[in-house]
This record gives C-alpha cells, structure tokens and sequence, in this order.
C-alpha cells in the first residue's frame, strides 16, 4: 500500500499474470498505483491475487454464486493459467531453442485450445461461464492475445474468439490492455 492506501501493483506491460490482476483491479473500480518492473518471468500468484480481491472487495463479482458455476470458472482459470500460459513463457521458450520456439509455442496453445474450446461450448454464455464477467475471463484475454503473438490460427477456435472479441469490448479489458501500460514501449503503444 502507499501512504495515500493505494494498492501496489508492480506489473510488467506484456505479463499475461499482470494483465488478468489489472483487469479484475479496473472491473472492481479500485485505484492502484503501478510500479513498473522488469519482469520476464510469469508465476500462479495472480489468481491468488484475484480470490484475495474477490474474498476483500466482493463487487462486481468474479466468482458466480452458484457453486456449479464457480467450479467452472475455477477450472477454466486453471486451465489456462497453468495449463496453457506457463509452456510458452519465455523461460520454456529459451529451453526449446530459437529455432523452434515458434512450432513450440504454437503446439502448446493449441492443445489447450483444443480442450478449451470443448469445455466452452457447453459453459459459455456472453462470457466463459454464463452472462457475467468472471476470473475465467481475465484468464482468456490475455491468452488469446499471446496466441495471436504466436500465429495461432484462431478461427479453429470460434467460441474462444467471440467471448474474446465480446471481452475486448468492455472498458477495463481496455484500459489493462498492454498497449496502454505506463511501461508499454512506445513503438508498442497503442
């Protein structure tokens, strides 16, 4: 916290853990300040930060109250967030060489894809899970946007990009978009 009782969030523009924190900090309307760092490394704290802000700041909710649905998100979360996202962080990526980082990463999305898109069909209203906005949510955005970064042929994938494209719409997809971060490189502004 700062001396004014802002949150601290120290965030890297194109971490897909910072990107989904920013998103839940700007649907729940809380003013942070962001401390820029360098950070080429992603980890699971980041859905233990949203269940922090969920549990401390319960509106607008991001976990449905019926707890089929919860389950659902929790899953889709999960998924993505450790299932996905950390076999194409750039520490994996250095492993499997230059030369096939690209075939790697692309293979990656797209196993999960594959199993998400199923899940999706039969979960998804609007949104992931239903008509409302939930952490499953801030999960998918940003893990559409690294496989776009990758070249992922996306309309394999028709579900995930209309929740995507529906998600992009809504304000504080916008404002936690990386293009729009204080330390987002200016040739990647948006």
């Amino acid at each position: 916290m700062t001396e004014s009782g802002k949150p601290i969030l120290y965030s890297y523009f194109r971490s897909s853990c910072s990107w989904r924190v920013r998103i839940a900090l700007a649907l729940k309307s809380i003013d942070y300040e962001t401390i820029p760092v360098n950070l080429i490394k992603d980890g699971g704290q980041q859905l233990a930060i949203i269940e922090y802000l969920e549990e401390t700041r319960p509106t607008p909710r991001l976990l449905p109250r019926d707890p089929k649905k919860r389950a659902s998100v929790r899953m889709i979360s999960n998924l993505i967030a450790g299932g996905i996202q950390p076999l194409q962080n750039l520490s994996v990526l250095k492993e499997v060489g230059q030369e096939k980082q690209l075939a790697w990463a692309q293979k990656t999305i797209s196993s999960g894809f594959n199993a998400l898109e199923q899940i999706l069909q039969s979960t998804a209203g609007k949104y992931c899970v239903g008509d409302e906005v939930s952490m499953a949510d801030l999960c998918l955005v940003p893990q559409v946007a690294n496989a776009e970064r990758f070249k992922v042929d996306l309309t394999l994938y028709p579900t995930i990009s209309h929740i995507n494209k529906s998600l992009l719409a809504l304000e504080a997809f916008q404002v936690s978009h990386p293009s729009r971060q204080p330390d987002t490189p200016l040739e990647l502004r948006a």
